[in-house]
């Protein structure tokens, strides 16, 4: 099978090399000539360190090789993906199966990535979200994972999952592509929220609290936007979300712990040095929330840390003080 797999950040060189080392026909497209240039010399990418890149593995710097792909995996941030999907009209074939192996949502529209696909390109019917917790630095380096396929057909949903499987690599599939994604997106949040508690140094109850608590809204604003409760307490959800949250190699987490300790919401992210998606997932969460009829208490405090300059502390003690309820 020949695979297009746009682009080629640590992610998208992870799948790539995953797929090439299963002997499969796979091209890893870079938007910078250099890069590809780079990572066909040295067979290494300088954003996933230590891992050497199949010899079958090739490199492009055009989009005109995707016309060949049986399957098109989108490795893009959320904001980059309208742009790249709109390149690829008249290129990519209408039987192609295409990937949303990003996680996140526009910006502007308050769109899950499929639909940007579907915007773009058509074919609601072959698109597919992949998501979990998978952290590139990983799977680059076959440690054992697990993710999602999911997708409205179960069909391309399963050729996915059958393209990907392998020993380090085990796929599950689902019909809920909008409850998939949406964990996919709205975890980062959470994850910004728990690296502020590390920052300020509070403890591992606190930890326990937020992301439990976080859990819980964002399954019930993924439920009124139509996905699936259950989805929330699988690996797109719940595995996600712990990966996320506890992990050296999460941005959203770094962010939240230069931000808890003191440093400034744009500095934290030029800190990072790499796209936090939950800074933006707070505004458009927030906007769903509104629109949905969702209480969102974590998530709409987080944005107002993140765009309002409310301090962390002021907001877990408003938190802390909300009025009693039943958990369930």
């Amino acid at each position: 099978m020949r695979v297009s797999v746009l682009e080629s950040g640590a992610w998208g060189t992870a799948l790539a090399t995953s797929l090439a080392r299963k002997g499969e026909t796979v091209i890893l497209h870079s938007i910078y000539e250099k890069r590809s240039e780079e990572l066909r010399t040295l067979r290494e990418n300088k954003y996933l360190p230590g891992v050497k890149l199949p010899d079958n593995l090739e490199f492009s710097d055009t989009l005109e090789e995707a016309a060949d792909a049986d399957v098109v995996f989108f490795v893009t941030p959320s904001f980059a993906l309208r742009q790249t999907a709109n390149k690829l009209k008249g290129i990519v074939r209408k039987d192609a199966v295409l990937v949303s192996a990003a996680k996140g949502i526009e910006p502007e529209t308050g769109l899950r990535l499929s639909q940007i696909i579907e915007e773009e390109l058509g074919g609601y019917d072959r698109i597919v979200a992949l998501s979990g917790p998978s952290h590139a630095e990983e799977v680059g380096r076959g440690i054992p994972t697990g993710c999602v396929s999911a997708s409205s057909n179960i069909e391309a949903a399963q050729l996915v999952q059958d393209l990907l499987m392998g020993p380090q690599f085990r796929i599950y599939t689902s019909e809920d592509i909008v409850g998939v994604e949406l964990c996919g997106a709205l975890k980062n949040i959470i994850a910004l929220c728990t690296g502020i508690c590390d920052g300020l140094g509070l403890g591992d109850n606190t930890i326990a609290l937020l992301m439990t608590r976080g859990l819980a809204e964002l399954a019930e604003l993924g439920e009124k936007l139509g996905g699936r409760r259950e989805t929330f307490t699988g690996l797109a959800g719940v595995g996600d979300l712990i990966v996320t949250c506890t992990s050296k190699h999460s941005r959203n987490r770094r962010a939240g712990v230069y931000i808890g300790r003191g440093m400034g919401v744009k500095e934290a992210m030029e800190a990072v040095g790499a796209v936090v998606e939950g800074y933006y997932a707070a505004k458009s969460a927030v906007e769903l929330a509104d629109k949905a009829g969702a209480p969102v208490p974590i998530t709409r405090e987080a944005y107002k840390i993140l765009y309002e300059g409310k301090s962390p502390e002021s907001v877990i003690a408003e938190l802390m003080s909300r009025p009693k309820k039943r958990e369930h």
